[in-house]
């Protein structure tokens, strides 16, 4: 078996195509000079290891000789990982979108030897790739004129700027009530009030939006959007969507039912979906919203977690060449487990002889909470709950014995930012002391691997850390330290995040939008340098960024930070009651702006149990300082214990309270 140019690659998605007969070369300088000299177009194919379509494609297409062949002698064919360079996919993805394509992955891309695109398309079927193959290089010999003339307009295209394109402008207006009333009302029109989510199929978990609606039920007290949240939540955790049997979230759910997903599961979704549900937890007390945060942790550290402590990406879709198969189960199987009360086990997780899915296999899913059943056919609860350990560890084990989904184990800073703020906030809510120990250790993974000099590279693997980081890298681990300090208040964090803004002010503040670029200055010039605005199944790197340099400015006392963050929710301000489903979060953080903000210390030897008593209730809007010592921060500045009890200092609207000293004194000035 011959290997191409990607043998030497460390993403696991460029290894899957090393042996392809394509001569694929990685994105790169000897590529895009080799597109020059030869005078031959691109073909830019992207994708990403747990990508279904991604595999369909390769087998079909770029495993066939006689297709090789024909990509061979006429184009310079360069794959690229998504995850790993986010950068070339948003440039090309804004090309397919200005053709009027939709977009998707695998993303195929056809530019000129200069790089500019003029044709594109998502999963091309093996006779379609053949075809397009035939009349791209005949039009590229014979019409090339109208080519480069193509290629040029969409270049232009993907130059335009932000404030152009989407018409942004400061809006001073402040938002009150009855704004964040519209945005619920906007994204209220698309829910599906039985089965919560949005009422159409695939359905992603879109934490961003639930979050918002979390948020605007605590600023409003409206009991709709509460309503739909739980509903929401519930549907998604009963659901096939999640692994009822070893936690954790797949990427989406292929049916209106949450039953049926697309077996894949991605770092960046379960990250921050356990951010949801701790939260959400705070805010209700719902058991099956603990329950889903300590199995999806439980996933974490057994199955998504280096031995160095760094989060690995994704688990594929498939094993053995079939999608899901890892997880399905046929009904003879469970037959021959010597399950206890195994009646019980097939009524509470819909095991049926002939299956609830294709090829008569079952996906486990649920009904009812344990809590629920267990009223509904008067069990139990505690008896219940022992048995539905032993049943998870049963399944787990025989599992086990399977061939595993295929492992991404490449590790990417932002979505390990992702994880470890959601370990942060589960620590927060619920003080289990593994959840800290978890978050240490990656964080101190991202400190000493991934970051230096104030730098952060967005990629890890074989001990090798590479590519310049991008905006959402720096993003994602500013709110993740600044949350970490929060939590433990050891003013490293806080140092670190204040390091990393630094950096982000320098290298990709761009000065006459308010808004960052998604990749720094110092960083490989592309064709094209975009920023990240609209909110989709992760954060946008500029609305984390907003929030960060609202939260670390009020901690820091620093009123450039506040008002820069402030300046950047003005810009799309005008954008969040026209398009709150893709600015959900920047919804969220214009609380941040147009709310006050509590800025509580706490100094004295219990400001650690003073904190986690604190934690115990949802406050929206409030940012935590504490010392038993001395320090720096200005928020701490001349405050210490009183008559040597621990002392709480809480300050909104740049106007402070007269210290408190018990917790319950304190929640009647922030609640």
């Amino acid at each position: 078996m011959s290997n191409n140019k990607l043998i030497s690659e460390t993403s696991p998605y460029l290894l899957q195509h090393a042996h392809n007969p394509v001569d694929w070369y990685p994105w790169g300088e000897e590529a895009l000079a080799k597109a020059k000299q030869e005078d031959k177009p691109i073909i830019l194919s992207i994708g990403y290891s747990a990508c279904h379509w991604c595999h369909v494609m390769e087998r079909e297409s770029f495993e066939d000789e006689n297709v090789a062949e024909q990509m061979n002698k006429s184009f310079i064919c360069i794959k690229v990982d998504r995850e790993e360079r986010p950068d070339i996919d948003q440039i090309y993805m804004d090309a397919v979108h200005a053709m009027g394509l939709q977009g998707g992955w695998p993303l195929n891309v056809v530019l000129t030897p200069a790089g500019k695109p003029f044709y594109g398309g998502t999963y091309f079927p093996k006779s379609r790739w053949i075809e397009l193959l035939f009349n791209i290089d005949v039009a590229f010999k014979e019409n090339r004129d109208k080519i480069e003339e193509s290629a040029e307009g969409f270049g232009l295209s993907l130059n335009r700027s932000e404030l152009e394109k989407y018409g942004l402008s400061i809006d001073s207006e402040k938002l009150d009530d009855q704004h964040y009333d519209q945005m619920f009302e906007h994204l209220a029109k698309s829910f599906d009030y039985n089965l919560g989510g949005n009422n159409k199929a695939p359905k992603f978990p879109m934490p961003c939006v639930w979050m918002f609606l979390l948020r605007y039920h605590a600023l409003t007290g409206n009991k709709v959007a509460l309503s739909h949240l739980h509903l929401t939540l519930k549907k998604m955790a009963l659901g096939g969507i999640y692994d009822q049997i070893g936690g954790g979230f797949a990427r989406y759910s292929t049916d209106i039912e949450w039953f049926a997903p697309h077996f894949e599961k991605m770092l960046y979704d379960n990250g921050q979906l356990v951010s949801l549900y701790s939260e959400a937890y705070q805010l209700t007390g719902e058991q099956l919203y603990k329950d889903i945060v300590y199995q999806t942790i439980e996933f974490l550290a057994r199955e998504l977690t280096s031995q160095e402590s760094g989060f690995y990406s994704a688990l594929d879709a498939d094993s053995e060449g079939e999608e899901g198969k890892f997880y399905v189960w046929k009904y003879p199987e469970i037959e021959n487990l010597d399950i206890p009360q195994k009646e019980w086990f097939l009524k509470y997780y819909n095991i049926q002889p002939h299956g609830t899915w294709e090829f008569e296999t079952n996906i486990p899913y649920r009904d009812y909470t344990s809590i629920e059943f267990c009223e509904k056919f008067q069990i139990d609860h505690q008896t219940f709950l022992l048995w539905e350990k032993t049943w998870k560890e049963l399944l787990l084990k025989e599992r086990e014995n399977r061939i595993r989904p295929g492992l991404d184990d490449k590790i990417l800073t932002s979505w390990n930012g992702l994880m470890l703020n959601g370990l942060i906030d589960a620590y927060r809510v619920f003080d289990e002391e593994r959840f800290l120990n978890l978050a240490i250790k990656n964080a101190s993974f991202i400190e000493t691997k991934l970051h230096h000099k104030g730098l952060l590279k967005h990629s890890y693997k074989n001990g090798v850390a590479k590519l310049d980081g991008f905006l959402e890298d720096y993003a994602s681990i500013i709110m993740a330290f600044t949350n970490l300090y929060q939590a433990v208040f050891d003013e490293k964090w806080l140092k670190l995040s204040n390091e990393l803004i630094e950096t982000c002010l320098t290298n990709f503040w761009d000065e006459k939008e308010n808004l960052f670029f998604f990749t720094s200055a110092e960083s490989e010039k592309l064709i094209a340098r975009k920023k990240e605005i609209f909110d989709n199944v992760i954060p946008s790197s500029n609305s984390m960024m907003a929030q960060n340099l609202i939260v670390l400015g009020h901690i820091l006392s620093n009123e450039k930070y506040v008002e820069t963050g402030n300046k950047m929710v003005a810009m799309v301000q005008s954008l969040l009651a026209k398009e709150p489903y893709y600015l959900a979060n920047w919804a969220s953080v214009s609380m941040l702006v147009h709310k006050p903000v509590f800025e509580i210390a706490i100094c004295g030897n219990e400001f650690q149990q003073f904190r986690k008593a604190l934690d115990n209730q949802h406050i929206l809007n409030k940012v935590f300082v504490g010392t038993n010592t001395n320090s720096e921060l200005e928020l701490l500045e001349d405050r210490g214990t009183i008559n040597g009890q621990t002392a709480i200092y809480i300050c909104k609207d740049k106007t402070c309270q007269l210290p408190v000293l018990s917790v319950a004194q304190a929640l009647r000035l922030l609640i």
